[in-house]
């Protein structure tokens, strides 16, 4: 006898804040429109409850032909826009000294680690961060679910929130669709 598939789910934080960003481009009206052309059958998520993630990539995808921009780059906008949303609900992992770079370094044992204490349901990619010298990192994201533009949009918000987007290169090295992508950060003089 076969066992049944176990489905992938997410924090619904992450359908809350997706939310927000159609609203924020659009309106709501596009958000509920959206769900329905995703086959979405409720019409509200709630920050602590956990939703198939399925559903999160229908909505993109909806959203995708309904805006003629790629799956990838509305995950990117995506991910730059919740930046704010992340850094207001785990400043206390934040060291008030750190910048873009300090931040990129610890993501995985400040941020991801609180994550995954605070809620254990939660998956967040894991992050290998290679520091190659003072001026450049190198990322590398693994997640079955394959959500790197989520990952490249979080660095530039990061980069953003502390005002240093003209300091920060980022160069994906490897293909966004893969469990692991390889992302380059270089900080210019």
């Amino acid at each position: 006898m076969d066992k049944p598939q176990k489905i992938d789910v997410m924090h619904g934080s992450l359908f809350v804040l997706l939310k927000r960003f159609v609203e924020y481009q659009h309106d709501y009206s596009t958000w509920v429109k959206l769900l329905g052309e995703a086959g979405v059958q409720h019409s509200t998520y709630q920050m602590q409850e956990m939703y198939p993630t399925q559903e999160l990539f229908d909505i993109i995808e909806s959203a995708s032909k309904l805006t003629g921009i790629s799956t990838y780059e509305l995950m990117e906008k995506y991910g730059e826009f919740i930046v704010p949303d992340l850094m207001l609900v785990y400043t206390k992992y934040v060291k008030p000294e750190w910048r873009t770079y300090e931040m990129l370094l610890h993501t995985e044992e400040a941020m991801h680690e609180a994550v995954r204490k605070e809620d254990s349901r939660t998956t967040p990619p894991k992050l290998l961060i290679t520091k190659v010298g003072s001026k450049q990192l190198i990322i590398d994201y693994y997640s079955k679910r394959k959500m790197a533009g989520v990952a490249v949009g979080i660095i530039k918000g990061i980069a953003r929130y502390f005002n240093e987007s003209d300091l920060v290169e980022i160069t994906r090295v490897t293909p966004a669709d893969q469990e692991r992508v390889q992302i380059r950060v270089n900080f210019l003089p």
